[in-house]
């Protein structure tokens, strides 16, 4: 993938992420409300749909848990060091390391309380903003399709990678979102800022060693 277009899903991603912080931080009245709204309409639907709400816990609490997906990375970077591939595991072993990293300061910095609620379905700790759940998922599968891709995987293969992470990055933030744990916004920080870091990454990678695979 050329660093230019890199650089560009780069500023496209981070750029409204630093807006959405810039609101979340300053406690923007319309977009608390939204966020409450979202979250109050889902949280009924959750609490009078309690086959759905289990449904919905088994794949926020073991499927798309941030632990399940950084053991898929490290399982891929172990794969890269048997091969030989030092430079690029240890490339995608540090992207992942950074955004943990991340993601916790933020939090301690925003400091934003999650959803309360008098008949709760789920609990979670921590601050909020960013959703970890959401941007370990985006971080996870941005890095999964970028190793594909320059390792020289063929479009059928892009393709078939691509719909479940597409479905496992999506679900894992409506899941969050319906669980009463985290706000949307959350989510949408964790998304940008997930994507923005592996854009980050590709785009050094591509600057220091080319697309050479």
């Amino acid at each position: 993938m050329r660093l230019t277009v890199l650089l560009l899903t780069l500023l496209l991603l981070l750029l409204p992420f630093i807006t959405l912080l810039a609101l979340v931080a300053a406690r923007w009245s319309p977009l608390l409300a939204l966020d409450h709204s979202i979250a109050t309409s889902l949280h009924r639907t959750a609490v009078t749909a309690p086959g759905l709400t289990s449904v919905n816990k088994v794949f926020s609490d073991w499927v798309w848990d941030p632990w399940t997906l950084r053991t898929l990375l490290a399982v891929a970077v172990i794969a890269l060091l048997r091969r030989g591939q030092w430079v690029l595991g240890c490339w995608v072993a540090v992207t992942a390391a950074v955004g943990t990293a991340l993601q916790q300061v933020l939090k301690a910095l925003v400091g934003r309380q999650r959803p309360e609620w008098p008949d709760p379905v789920d609990s979670a700790h921590y601050a909020a903003f960013p959703s970890g759940h959401a941007m370990t998922a985006a971080v996870a599968g941005g890095l999964a399709l970028w190793l594909l891709r320059l390792l020289g995987a063929r479009r059928r293969r892009l393709w078939a990678a691509g719909v479940p992470i597409a479905v496992s990055v999506t679900g894992v933030g409506l899941t969050r979102v319906y669980l009463g744990v985290h706000w949307a916004t959350d989510v949408l920080g964790g998304w940008l800022l997930g994507g923005a870091l592996v854009a980050a990454a590709a785009a050094g990678y591509a600057h220091r060693y080319g697309t050479a695979r």
